[in-house]
């Protein structure tokens, strides 16, 4: 994590703990995007059937939506790059929601 009072190119070190029950994780097989504004809202989604449950839900600014969405693709293409390329499912997969509030 870089802070703006830390001469450029030297990083800080941060502790970060992590509970046993966040640690463990959930499983999502579909993510609904909602932003206003001053935030965006993902509601991670475990569907199953006809009906599903959000699993988490994560409230972001805008400006942190802009670096999660620029971490996403450096590290897509570094799986890639290791893995070989991630097929696209298929239409029977659920898709990824987005909506404005």
């Amino acid at each position: 994590m870089e802070q703006q009072n830390q001469p450029q190119g030297q990083q800080q070190q941060v502790q970060v703990k992590i509970t046993d029950e966040v640690l463990k994780g959930v499983y999502a097989n579909m993510v609904q995007v909602a932003h206003t504004p001053e935030e965006f809202v993902l509601d991670f989604m475990n569907l199953f059937g006809g009906a599903g449950i959000v699993t988490s839900r994560v409230v972001v600014s805008p400006a942190h939506m802009k670096r999660i969405v620029a971490a996403l693709t450096e590290n897509i293409k570094r799986y890639e790059d290791q893995f070989g390329a991630i097929k696209a499912g298929s239409d029977q997969q659920p898709h990824i929601g987005f909506r404005t509030e």
